[in-house]
């Protein structure tokens, strides 16, 4: 008689790894392979503080201190979706304070440079950047972001409408870069990119 181990059963994180991808991106519609194997390899619990590691396979975000957040499993399962990187890509991330969509989209991109939110409004030489992403919902977009995206090039980023955030897609077309929503989803909100108040009498 012939005796087979039974495969150990997963445990702790690896099992919330896989209980996300089942029952968050894969109900909701993510669907695409590249996301669920990359969710499924990176280790969500080591970009969120010691004591919030529990809580990182929640559907919510997670609070990192200083006002940032890790977006929800699911904004960054549609925003990897969306952006639908390939080897070709030259990638311009604006990073939420996490850097965990950076490691999801590194080896799948043939280069990436991330940079943080204080910095995007900085950026001001023209680019050939054929992807930027931005990990956060943005009430306006910085001159200088538009400015590094190639002709052509395809942007992913949260977007506030009216106090809502929104997912949103784009690309440059004619010097022009033009953003079209396409779910309302909570998005973390970068304040970096809030639109200048108008006074109202």
């Amino acid at each position: 008689m012939t005796l087979v181990k039974e495969r150990p059963a997963m445990t702790g994180f690896a099992a919330a790894r896989k209980a996300m991808v089942d029952s968050q991106l894969r109900v909701s519609g993510v669907n695409s392979e590249f996301v669920r194997e990359r969710m499924g390899a990176v280790p969500r619990e080591e970009f969120v503080p010691e004591e919030a590691r529990a809580a990182a396979y929640m559907d919510r975000a997670v609070p990192l201190g200083n006002g940032r957040f890790l977006a929800a499993p699911l904004v960054q399962g549609r925003m990897l979706e969306e952006a639908a990187p390939t080897a070709e890509d030259k990638v311009l991330l604006v990073e939420g304070g996490s850097l965990y969509l950076a490691e999801l989209l590194r080896p799948l991109v043939g280069s990436l440079k991330v940079i943080s939110a204080a910095d995007a409004a900085s950026v001001a030489k023209k680019g050939d950047y054929t992807l930027l992403v931005i990990d956060g919902a943005v009430e306006q977009l910085p001159e200088g972001l538009a400015k590094a995206l190639a002709e052509g090039g395809r942007i992913v980023t949260g977007l506030v409408v009216r106090g809502l955030t929104r997912l949103a897609t784009g690309r440059k077309i004619a010097g022009e870069v033009s953003l079209v929503p396409l779910a309302e989803i909570g998005i973390p909100v970068l304040p970096e990119f809030d639109a200048p108040k108008a006074w109202s009498f």
